[in-house]
């Protein structure tokens, strides 16, 4: 193991050591304007802290609560000790942002080479990044874990198959990673290319960023000829390395000496008993420069009861099996609906119902925006009608990052329910 003796902790020391950070992060967080007010309004300090079980004293952080503090108001220290921000994607409203210091950075490297190393990585594999940089969290996450771990590590970044396919046979890259919807059209274009899967050097695919099922990672796996490795991570927990799989592939261990971790009921924000599903909610206890306290990720999983066979004693949870809010995401990018709606209302020839569908392209999910057109624009000329659906498309795209397939519709042809209106209809499964 990368780290033995964190990783096969004794229940008892592990939460000991867990209550220990905890209280050391309520004084961190302290300093910053936002927790300093939350902490006096609910008479908070570290000596309410003696077991790890106290969390449960503390309030919950909610996305709102970030993005009301965007961009300054939850760093515990001046803006000269940070070296590095990342931040959400999409344009509406205001972002949240996460900012770094050296060893924030440092302690993020690591998480990322004992999650590695946990999924068979070693210093003498190569390792490709298929995936985008930027102020996305998972190429440059990936990227220092995988130098930290010793690897040679190639930065290539998403798309242009005709490279990746070059610089995985010119350096006999063995790991690769890739989110989980290219992974299945890089899988068809590798043979299209004239390549067989099987005679490629690759060995393991690191695989995370958007949702996807566990029949979605046999498939990759299948078609790759690949072990691929599920992981979790959100950019407020500091990006990927929150939780990875090991090769087991029984779950993903959370780590539980930089995070505490619940899972509860996003309706009444109680504990759920284990192997029950609920919303995820996690505490930083190994941050220092922006400490987040309870973060609700309105993203439902459940805890694995037991304990892993690799040996590793943290506790374990299952794949994300979706959100309790009605964020999508695509592509390894966060989109929400009313993003969608925002734009589609804002052209005058379209009228008032639209509905957004999740589809499969072949091997790859995407997004198809259904939209009707008022009676007067909606004529007999093709050209008239290839440009709106061209123009609503190019602008949906600045908005959300992804550019859906828009289908124009005739007035009323959309079913329309007679209570709240289903905007999002998935049928990926389906079609599959």
């Amino acid at each position: 193991m990368y780290f033995h003796d964190a990783e096969t902790l004794e229940r008892s020391a592990l939460e000991k050591l867990q209550a220990e950070r905890l209280k050391k992060t309520i004084e961190l967080a302290a300093n910053s304007p936002y927790y300093s007010e939350v902490f006096k309004n609910n008479k908070i300090d570290p000596s309410i802290i003696e077991t790890v079980d106290d969390v449960k004293k503390l309030p919950f952080t909610t996305k709102e609560d970030l993005r009301s503090q965007y961009p300054y108001g939850l760093l515990t220290q001046s803006l000269d000790n940070f070296v590095r921000l990342h931040a959400s994607s999409g344009t509406t409203g205001t972002p949240t942002a996460v900012f770094y210091t050296q060893k924030d950075l440092d302690t993020w490297a690591d998480l990322m080479a004992r999650s590695m190393y946990a999924v068979g990585l070693r210093k003498s594999d190569v390792l490709q990044n298929m995936s985008g940089y930027g102020l996305f969290t998972g190429g440059l996450g990936i990227h220092y874990g995988s130098e930290r771990l010793g690897c040679l590590t190639v930065p290539a970044g998403a798309g242009n198959t005709k490279r990746q396919i070059k610089l995985i046979r010119d350096f006999n890259v063995t790991a690769l990673h890739i989110i989980p919807s290219f992974a299945l059209y890089f899988a068809a274009k590798v043979r299209a290319e004239g390549f067989d899967p099987a005679d490629m050097p690759w060995k393991i695919a690191l695989i995370g960023a958007e949702p996807h099922t566990e029949h979605a990672r046999k498939k990759i796996e299948e078609m790759l000829h690949i072990k691929a490795y599920n992981s979790y991570g959100l950019s407020e927990m500091n990006g990927p390395g929150v939780a990875f799989e090991c090769t087991q592939q029984s779950g993903m261990h959370i780590w539980e000496d930089s995070f505490i971790a619940e899972i509860i009921d996003p309706e009444t924000g109680d504990p759920v008993e284990d192997g029950e599903i609920g919303e995820l909610v996690m505490t930083t206890i190994t941050r220092e420069g922006m400490p987040i306290i309870r973060y609700r990720t309105r993203d439902l999983t459940r805890f694995i009861p037991g304990q892993c066979k690799c040996g590793r004693t943290s506790r374990r949870i299952d794949r994300i099996m979706g959100r309790a809010d009605d964020m999508l995401i695509l592509k390894g990018v966060n989109i929400y609906p009313m993003q969608i709606e925002k734009i589609i209302m804002g052209i005058p020839e379209v009228g008032q119902n639209y509905v957004i569908e999740l589809i499969k392209e072949g091997l790859v999910d995407q997004i198809r925006v259904k939209v009707e057109i008022k009676e007067e624009f909606f004529v007999e000329d093709m050209r008239a009608l290839q440009g709106l659906q061209k123009m609503i498309a190019g602008k949906l795209r600045d908005e959300i990052l992804v550019t859906p397939r828009v289908e124009l519709v005739q007035h009323n042809s959309i079913p329309k329910s007679e209570g709240k209106a289903k905007r999002v209809i998935d049928l990926r499964e389906t079609e599959d």
